[in-house]
């Protein structure tokens, strides 16, 4: 195959019909803004109304086609009315971005079974089911589709700050993600994950502050990266959309590794 003589229009997603899960959230806001802006019609899910409408107003603004469903992808059938609610509203699905999950820090002898479990649950067993039920609207339509999950560079890496069930469960999306892959390589549907460090979000914003400690944790980490700094959500817009275009076709079970260089070394 020739290069095509509009490469641009590899990373087209316009008119696609994507869910995003988690959109509230740090990523799934990315993967929101990111999506609207190139012209996809979205259906966008979270369990924090409130949060969920102001992405959705966002998205509205700058000029896409927006359905809101205030649900967690919880169980099977909270899975299959997400799905649902993107075939009611625009006839079918084309992407599906699992940007929700969890993550829950406790020393293991100080962390009660339940508390791991939760964690598995809400970021393998969710998107294990979010991937099985959109995969089977995809393979129903018969013309591909893409999927992308939620992984991090602790599915790769530990962490001694008491990360057990955080990394287990990335390192089980990673697997996830790699198995569907194959599975469904023949089909025309792809299985990627995304897999961040530490970026500009609610929860790691103080280690961009001025203070000390944050001074010294976060020297002591670029220390390990490359590139010198810490992300920022914009860094995570262009392999999102390089996953949810016809540019990754020939791409599938892999793991993007968007660390500057965190797991290179």
């Amino acid at each position: 195959m020739s290069v095509p003589t509009d490469p641009l229009a590899l990373f087209s997603v316009a008119g696609k019909v994507a869910i995003v899960t988690g959109a509230s959230g740090a990523f799934g806001a990315v993967a929101a803004r990111t999506l609207a802006s190139a012209g996809a019609r979205l259906v966008l899910a979270a369990g924090q109304a409130d949060a969920l409408t102001e992405i959705a107003d966002d998205c509205r603004a700058r000029g896409a086609e927006v359905e809101t469903i205030a649900q967690r992808p919880s169980d099977e059938a909270a899975c299959a009315g997400i799905v649902a609610a993107a075939v009611a509203r625009f006839g079918r699905l084309d992407i599906l971005v699992v940007a929700s999950g969890k993550n829950d820090v406790a020393k293991i002898t100080e962390m009660a079974p339940q508390r791991f479990l939760d964690v598995m649950d809400a970021n393998v067993t969710q998107s294990w089911l979010l991937a099985r039920t959109a995969g089977a609207q995809m393979l129903t339509q018969g013309d591909g589709g893409k999927i992308i999950l939620m992984s991090s560079a602790r599915g790769l890496l530990g962490h001694p700050a008491g990360y057990t069930a955080y990394c287990a469960s990335k390192s089980a999306v990673d697997g996830i993600t790699r198995a569907l892959g194959c599975e469904w390589g023949p089909t025309g549907i792809t299985v990627n994950a995304i897999a961040p460090t530490v970026f500009r979000s609610p929860l790691t914003a103080w280690m961009f502050g001025d203070d000390d400690r944050a001074r010294t944790t976060r020297e002591g980490f670029l220390a390990r990266v490359p590139k010198g700094r810490l992300g920022e959500p914009a860094d995570l817009a262009g392999p999102l959309l390089f996953l949810a275009s016809k540019a990754s076709d020939f791409y599938t079970g892999h793991i993007l590794y968007a660390d500057g260089g965190y797991t290179a070394g």
